[in-house]
């Protein structure tokens, strides 16, 4: 009867452990904030750069060089991002699961918006500025329409918890 015993306790911490589906809401929103705020960044060094050089640019040949470089880059570092905050994995929260999907799908949409711009702007010609110019502004477009609707809304989460770790992680602020 007492070599059942520690069995019957490893077996149960056994259980306990695989039942535990992922980190604490604190841990997850910091890792979570760690991926987003580099990315963010990025980002944002990213546009001021490309802008800079289309100021600076003397042809559209030059531009659509620039563009295509900024949105190849926007494009991997957000995959870097989403790869991160896949590997923070499921929050230990009700719809745990549902809400990682959620920031891994936002991620993967803002991902693909990048390509499709990158896309977009490689198939213009830059012979002509003017239609250059118009093809852009229809890149953008799209770009902007992908971006909002993949958008996220943290305040909406459906678990206190998420959202007062997001609002206290010294890695959120």
């Amino acid at each position: 009867m007492r070599r059942l015993a520690p069995l019957t306790a490893l077996a149960a911490a056994l259980l306990v452990a695989a039942c535990s589906s992922g980190p604490p809401p604190r841990v997850w929103a910091a890792n979570v904030c760690s991926a987003l705020t580099p990315w963010r960044a990025e980002l944002q060094s990213l546009t001021t750069k490309a802008q800079e050089q289309a100021n600076a640019a003397p042809n559209s040949a030059q531009a659509k060089e620039n563009l295509v470089r900024l949105f190849d880059g926007a494009q991997k570092s957000t995959e870097a991002a989403r790869a991160k905050v896949e590997a923070a994995g499921v929050p230990d929260v009700d719809n745990g699961e549902k809400i990682a999907h959620n920031f891994i799908a936002t991620l993967t949409a803002v991902r693909d918006a990048y390509g499709h711009a990158k896309d977009g702007v490689t198939a213009l010609t830059a012979g002509d500025a003017h239609t250059f110019s118009d093809g852009v502004a229809t890149v953008l477009t799209t770009l902007n329409t992908e971006y909002s609707k993949s958008a996220i809304d943290v305040s909406q989460l459906d678990s206190v918890e998420l959202r007062k770790a997001f609002d206290e992680v010294p890695e959120c602020k």
